[in-house]
């Protein structure tokens, strides 16, 4: 039979994959997270039908002459490149800005998304759309610290969470104290402090003007003895001493000024609180996920992984958006958002299909002709080998 036929039946096939591969392109336009593909084609063995000849004294040398036998399909390649953001504007919707892979234990097995629409399930562990566990490190209850250096695991929002009170130690004033004032009357300010287990209790700060440049500092909460400090301005922006004590509550006087005409004493801040329950979570561009408790205090309860290959084109798709390593994509690099070369996380918002939709069709067109023109060859061919039959006629 004529080479040309079978030569035309591997141009069929590979364009048929190319048309494949695009169709499959189109499809997935929409499609959160996913990597558009491409196909290159090589051609196949060559049949020699004339080896190459050296050159001699008396005779140059000729060139070899072969017969191509057809094409294939060298590989079909992922393209990574970053896909547009759409905001969504949901908290668990997350974006990575750059390279890198969320991690997910689907089934026990490790599995690598770019598709970072999120949810809870009902042990209020992180899941992807597929029932993937997100995959990250909790933090030590002991020390209220994440290493991030051990094993990722399975992250979960402890939902019933609570936060013990705080003993108040520190307490900040701020504001101007006048300097021109002849009043007696101390000037005051209160504050709600707590003690070991969260029982609040309200101290007061008074201040009395007792000399050019001196204040007398009374603090008392109704339970300690009242104490009494005498502050100095010998600069009017530095009191000396700048701190004054009751009990085991320290309050800072170093912000207080003392300028002629203007009070306004007020208290800038006290580090106690009593205790709260979770009450909702957020979730950084450095994947840390950051508890909000009823008390307005925040706590870090976990950070999630990002992990990066040496070739990413190594992956197979494992279907749901999804990928696994293989021998050739290298070991997962599993570490926080925005380190090394993986990308920071974007919340709020969903990475769209990277997906040309002017390339594909340009591609299809392509691809079409490609088919056309090969199904021509082999007509080509067919007609070559009837009139071959005819010549018996």
């Amino acid at each position: 039979m004529l080479r040309s036929l079978f030569t035309g039946i591997s141009g069929l096939r590979a364009n048929q994959t190319m048309m494949d591969t695009t169709g499959n392109n189109i499809a997935n336009v929409n499609t959160t997270g996913y990597k558009t593909s491409n196909t290159v084609f090589e051609d196949t063995l060559s049949q020699t039908l004339k080896s190459a000849t050296a050159g001699t004294s008396n005779l140059g040398g000729t060139n070899p002459a072969q017969v191509g036998l057809g094409v294939k399909v060298a590989g079909i390649f992922t393209n990574f490149n970053q896909g547009a953001a759409q905001t969504t504007g949901r908290s668990l919707d997350l974006m990575i800005q750059g390279d890198g892979f969320f991690v997910q234990n689907l089934g026990n097995t490790a599995s690598y998304t770019r598709n970072g629409s999120l949810s809870m399930d009902n042990l209020g562990r992180l899941v992807g759309v597929d029932g993937g566990i997100m995959q990250g490190w909790m933090v030590d209850d002991t020390t209220g610290q994440i290493n991030a250096s051990g094993s990722a695991g399975d992250i979960t929002i402890p939902m019933a969470a609570t936060l013990p009170g705080g003993e108040t130690r520190n307490v900040r004033l701020a504001g101007n104290l006048p300097s021109d004032t002849t009043s007696t009357s101390p000037i005051e300010t209160s504050v709600t402090v707590y003690d070991k287990v969260g029982v609040p209790r309200t101290l007061t700060v008074g201040l009395t003007h007792t000399g050019a440049n001196t204040w007398s500092v009374k603090l008392s909460d109704g339970d300690s003895p009242d104490s009494t400090t005498t502050i100095n301005f010998a600069d009017p922006s530095a009191p000396t001493p700048g701190v004054a004590s009751l009990g085991n509550v320290n309050v800072d006087l170093s912000q207080l000024t003392q300028y002629a005409g203007l009070s306004t004493l007020t208290t800038e801040s006290q580090d106690g609180a009593i205790p709260g329950t979770l009450t909702g979570f957020a979730i950084g561009s450095d994947g840390v996920v950051t508890g909000s408790f009823s008390n307005g205090q925040t706590r870090q309860l976990a950070r999630l992984a990002v992990a990066s290959f040496a070739n990413p084109g190594g992956l197979e798709k494992a279907g749901n958006s999804s990928w696994r390593a293989t021998v050739d994509s290298g070991l997962a690099q599993v570490g926080v958002p925005g380190s090394g070369q993986r990308g920071s996380l974007v919340a709020g918002t969903l990475e769209m299909s990277n997906v040309d939709l002017a390339q594909e069709f340009t591609n299809l067109i392509i691809a079409q002709r490609g088919f056309q023109a090969n199904s021509r060859m082999i007509t080509a061919s067919d007609e070559i080998l009837q009139d071959l039959i005819n010549i018996k006629r």
